[in-house]
């Protein structure tokens, strides 16, 4: 019988377009993966780094969750999120933005934090944390920009060390690290990762996704507990988070089962 791993590596090369995964297992720090070092067009998953950029400057004292920032009624754009159901400008703290951005996902709020600190500060933050491949360089729904070939990038290895700083509590600082596990716990967007774990199984992940992208990244919390971190750019994507979903049961499987 082939095991979870053989499994997946199997299929996932068999996706036209471009897929990946990186797996680590946080309890022996077994890994492997498939296009793990490669560069995604990210979606939403840069969102997560952008979170711990921002820890990293309240450690600092350079931001603070009280810090408020205005979204004007001409910055509120479609997708994601509650912000754009808002009426007129709005203004919110960055601690409300921040969890309005992981746990739902709102791109209204990830722009107004991404003008907040600017392209620069953040990309400098992204190096500072290990993140080399890994850019956000423009905000959402920036045609002018997408047109030039300015794009948002993952890569999946480097979230998966990043979740594992996360985990190890060294992620920026204990208290920083434990604030972003809580609130990736809290995650609403719950389909792939979890499709097929029981309701309410405990992970901590942020996913991405458009219309022909189908990412999920974060922590399972299995008796042995393990990250696995998918990615995938091509025509396949409803396919592709089918797979997402039975994998992430193989894993679980595997590691300890599913029993809460």
């Amino acid at each position: 019988m082939m095991s979870a791993k053989e499994c997946i590596l199997e299929e996932i090369k068999t996706f036209p377009g471009q897929s990946g995964i990186y797996y680590q297992n946080l309890e022996t720090g077994e890994t492997w993966g498939y296009g793990e070092k490669d560069h995604y067009l990210a979606a939403s998953i840069v969102k997560l780094p952008l979170m711990a950029a921002i820890l990293l400057w309240k450690s600092r004292g350079e931001t603070s969750f009280d810090d408020t920032v205005t979204i004007r009624e001409n910055q509120k754009i479609p997708g994601c999120g509650a912000v754009q159901f808002l009426n007129g400008d709005v203004t919110l703290t960055v601690g409300e933005l921040c969890k309005l951005m992981i746990v739902i996902s709102d791109s209204c709020a990830t722009n107004a934090l991404f003008r907040h600190y600017g392209a620069a500060a953040i990309h400098d933050a992204f190096l500072e944390l290990g993140l080399i491949g890994t850019q956000f360089n423009r905000e959402y729904w920036d045609e002018e920009r997408e047109k030039r070939g300015i794009n948002n990038y993952f890569v999946p290895e480097e979230m998966g060390r990043l979740l594992q700083r996360m985990y190890d509590r060294t992620l920026v600082d204990e208290e920083s690290s434990a604030w972003l596990e809580s609130i990736l716990r809290q995650q609403q967007i719950n389909h792939k990762l979890g499709g097929k774990l029981p309701m309410d199984f405990p992970m901590a992940h942020k996913t991405g996704d458009e219309e022909d992208k189908a990412h999920d990244v974060g922590i399972v919390f299995t008796k042995s507990p393990f990250i696995a971190c998918f990615a995938y750019v091509g025509p396949d994507m409803q396919v592709y988070e089918d797979f997402i979903r039975r994998a992430a049961r193989m894993l679980a499987d595997e590691n300890g089962g599913v029993e809460i």
